[in-house]
């Protein structure tokens, strides 16, 4: 009897850390259902109410914006491009330099990654303004390219990638090379299947990160047509219930893709084992 009392107390812990986080979540669902003349009087509600559809549905394809020029659709279609864009681009670039400093001989390796990893070391508030020169004097701005390709680089997937080429034996670079497997060839048929684990963890975080992002695209956009999710939370103006409508739909886009890949990311697990 005794034993189980650690599992029991765990298994409570996570229980109450899991109240914690989905009762807010779930009083501004059940409160986005009720109008806001309802909300006002009565204050939040933690039981749903009958206007879901003409809440969501008005809010869904509501303009919005200072001139309001966008809709809110178009705002999830803006942020899941550039969610999307930003992890692709972090999983190539770190996948590829980690596999460049871990598998060739290059001189200065270890100085090189510890270069790149430095740079975490450095906001993204201190680089924005050269960022901005940049990409301006590129004529990105106000484009997909400008949203994703400067935040696009991760120093820490690159060493989450690089500990993890670290930790393959070398026997399978020898058994590689025996039959005749070129740089590339091992590259595509040997690592890339065996990072899958961690290629989908770097995707989850990097989606999540540039999901999340306010202040590059809020210095870079000078039009309302490429706004965020995250800058659109911002400015957005209307009844309480609208608002906390736009905040639970803003979940979903991340919510799917974690989702999504939490089965990819378990099955690598097991692969891997």
């Amino acid at each position: 009897m005794i034993r189980y009392i650690p599992s029991t107390i765990n298994h409570l812990i996570l229980l109450i850390g899991l109240t914690i986080m989905i009762v807010p979540v779930w009083v501004i669902f059940a409160s986005s259902t009720h109008t806001s003349l309802f909300i006002n009087t009565n204050g939040l509600q933690f039981s749903l109410g009958d206007n879901f559809i003409e809440n969501y549905s008005r809010v869904l394809f509501k303009k919005a914006g200072f001139f309001n020029e966008i809709t809110v659709l178009k705002m999830f279609f803006n942020s899941f491009v550039m969610a999307t864009g930003i992890a692709t681009l972090s999983v190539v670039t770190s996948l590829m330099a980690a596999y460049g400093l871990v598998y060739f001989r290059i001189k200065y390796a270890s100085f090189i990654f510890w270069l790149i990893f430095v740079t975490l070391l450095v906001p993204l508030e201190l680089r924005v303004m050269p960022t901005y020169i940049v990409i301006s004097k590129l004529n990105l701005l106000n484009s997909f390219a400008g949203l994703i390709i400067p935040i696009s680089a991760s120093a820490i997937a690159t060493f989450f990638f690089r500990q993890f080429y670290k930790s393959i034996p070398e026997e399978l670079l020898e058994a590689a090379k025996l039959d005749g497997t070129n740089s590339w060839k091992f590259f595509i048929d040997f690592l890339v299947p065996l990072s899958k684990t961690m290629i989908a963890a770097v995707f989850i975080f990097m989606f999540v990160f540039g999901y999340n992002q306010y202040l590059w695209p809020l210095i870079m956009t000078t039009t309302e047509e490429y706004w965020t999710v995250v800058m659109g939370l911002k400015t957005m103006y209307g009844s309480i219930s609208h608002r906390f409508a736009f905040v639970i739909m803003s979940m979903i886009p991340p919510l799917v893709i974690i989702i999504f890949l939490q089965k990819w990311f378990i099955q690598g697990i097991f692969q891997n084992k």
